[in-house]
């Protein structure tokens, strides 16, 4: 299983389970009594030819019923959306040559009845106070919320500090834009730079899906923290990256990036040969000149449409910078007024840049 599919079967098992849900308050009240449970989250055939005996109960799902319910030795057995109980007491046997590196009877029998029929299984420890997740060859182990709290805390003080570190380098990469001295150095920094946030910001985006509705404090600095910065690593790719297969788009590069380790996304070199700049640009002090994506989405009121419409017309932004009015009139979307307000945005942004570098 790749890490792809791995972070889309946590997101999917974590909105079940997690705090505001029926089986979150289920699970928290089967875990406080100590009586353990085996709960299989599914009713597909593959599912019901595993169970034998038990009790057929198909009723609607309420915490206290399940909590009842688990007093019994017995797995549990529920509907595919979990709103339904179907069946309670039952024994479960799953093939017994399918490998676990469980101990206990009930987590080994959780992990194989998983992994045949690829539907949600919990095993709910009478004595460690664990509850174990298990979905095909997914397995986690959930965690309490106090713990979770204090890591998110932790990354969002992480996170505050490489936003700062992440604006401070953009915009010395705007001023130098403007006084065409930007250097592949300083692109490649700010790319890397954008990808740090990025990860700290999906690992927070993690802990925010554990905690459920506790998480609503820490989704909302999350927001305030990225909410002006999150698409600027891409913008960077747009403005710099040079193509070379056919087909493949900005977007597709900036995604390649996400799967990099952190290893590879420390060496600046390969940030430059995957925008493209090839093996041989082993100086970074190489200038280059952006397609201007990045500032003209600063400048307020200028749709995307026309954005592009600008850049198709110019090459660069040196070129936008001094085009007149007339020229900027003649691109398709841009009126007379538009025009004015563009040269007035850049020249704005222009003096804003300058100035927030020397501070």
């Amino acid at each position: 299983m790749d890490d792809v599919q791995q972070e889309k079967l946590f997101y999917q098992v974590m909105r079940m389970v997690a705090p505001g849900t029926q089986m979150y308050d289920a699970l928290e009240m089967i875990l406080r009594a100590r009586t353990g449970a085996l709960i299989v989250v599914g009713d597909t055939q593959e599912v019901l030819d595993l169970v034998n005996g038990g009790f057929k109960i198909d009723a609607e799902m309420h915490p206290a019923a399940l909590y009842e319910l688990a007093k019994m030795d017995g797995a549990i057995i529920m509907s595919t959306d979990a709103r339904r109980i179907l069946y309670a007491n039952t024994h479960l046997t799953p093939d017994p040559m399918i490998p676990t590196q469980e101990s206990g009877s009930r987590h080994r029998t959780a992990e194989r009845v998983a992994k045949q029929t690829g539907q949600l299984v919990l095993a709910i420890s009478q004595r460690r106070d664990l509850i174990s997740l298990y979905k095909g060859n997914f397995r986690y182990i959930m965690r309490d919320v106090g713990v979770i709290l204090a890591k998110a805390n932790q990354a969002l003080s992480t996170l505050e500090k490489y936003r700062a570190v992440f604006q401070q380098s953009l915009t010395n990469l705007t001023a130098l834009e403007f006084e065409e001295l930007a250097t592949l150095y300083d692109v490649t920094t700010c790319v890397q730079r954008a990808q740090m946030v990025q990860r700290i910001r999906k690992e927070i985006e993690r802990y925010i899906v554990e905690l459920g509705t506790e998480g609503r404090l820490v989704r909302m600095q999350l927001e305030e923290l990225v909410s002006d910065i999150q698409d600027e690593g891409y913008l960077i790719v747009r403005d710099y990256w040079q193509p070379q297969e056919e087909g493949e788009t900005a977007a597709d590069v900036w995604r390649s990036l996400n799967e990099w380790s952190s290893d590879d996304l420390l060496e600046l070199s390969l940030i430059a040969r995957r925008l493209g700049y090839g093996s041989h640009m082993n100086n970074l002090d190489h200038l280059v000149t952006p397609r201007a994506y990045r500032v003209l989405t600063k400048v307020p009121r200028l749709p995307m449409p026309v954005i592009e419409n600008l850049v198709q017309a110019f090459d660069g932004l040196p070129a936008i910078m001094s085009a007149s009015l007339e020229e900027l009139d003649n691109v398709e979307g841009i009126g007379e007024v538009r025009a004015r307000a563009i040269q007035e945005g850049l020249r704005r942004l222009r003096e804003q840049a300058l100035l927030d570098r020397n501070f």
